[in-house]
């Protein structure tokens, strides 16, 4: 399996906790969601998703340099 593609499913599986994690702590009725308080948990939401859109363009650039062989 190339790395370009394990680096794809990493970020997709970041990118879904995140989004996870807004949604529960969103929608979800107590003052605290998962032991931290709403507004730290939308913080965590907001890293984890912006981590998924770098993983992404990371991704996307080493499949550019795949396809011209320069990677080892």
């Amino acid at each position: 399996m190339k790395l370009s593609k394990i680096m794809h499913v990493v970020s997709v599986a970041v990118g879904l906790i995140g989004v996870v994690v807004f949604l529960i702590s969103v929608f979800g009725n107590a003052e605290m969601a998962f032991g931290i308080s709403k507004a730290d948990a939308l913080a965590c939401s907001a890293i984890l998703i912006l981590i998924a859109i770098w993983g992404q363009v990371g991704t996307i650039h080493h499949m550019m340099l795949e396809r011209r062989g320069e990677i080892i």
